[in-house]
């Protein structure tokens, strides 16, 4: 059984900065193309950054680009993502998901197209 597991999490001021990891168990994370997402309250997930199979191909929601990071560590089974000059808007549960594909460089930006979720951590940015 695949389990995901988010940390990282936490409040810091506006500009500031947090790394999220997302471990995954169960299955290696090489075989998978996996995202993160976020839920603010009174909104729907949305799409934040995906990171490919094989790692070289990225994606971005273009409210995120040049100041979030996604990477991967198949070695270590874990995804991250990189918050730098955060903003009060990024304030959301963040979530990592995975989906298992064969192909190393595709990508996916729709939440279902993910089978597996972790259960979120709390990114607060305050003004």
């Amino acid at each position: 059984q695949v389990h995901l597991v988010e940390s990282g999490g936490g409040m810091v001021q506006a500009g500031g900065s947090l790394r999220l990891s997302c471990a995954v168990s169960g299955r290696t994370s090489s075989t998978f193309a996996m995202g993160w997402f976020r839920q603010a309250p009174g909104k729907e997930r949305e799409f934040v950054a995906v990171i490919s199979r094989s790692g070289l191909t990225t994606s971005y929601v273009d409210s995120v680009k040049g100041r979030l990071t996604i990477s991967r560590d198949n070695a270590k089974n874990t995804i991250y993502l990189q918050m730098n000059s955060l903003k009060p808007e990024d304030t959301a549960v963040y979530y990592c998901a995975g989906r298992e594909v064969s192909s190393g460089s595709d990508v996916y930006r729709l939440t279902k197209s993910y089978a597996y979720w972790g259960q979120g951590t709390q990114v607060t940015v305050s003004s």
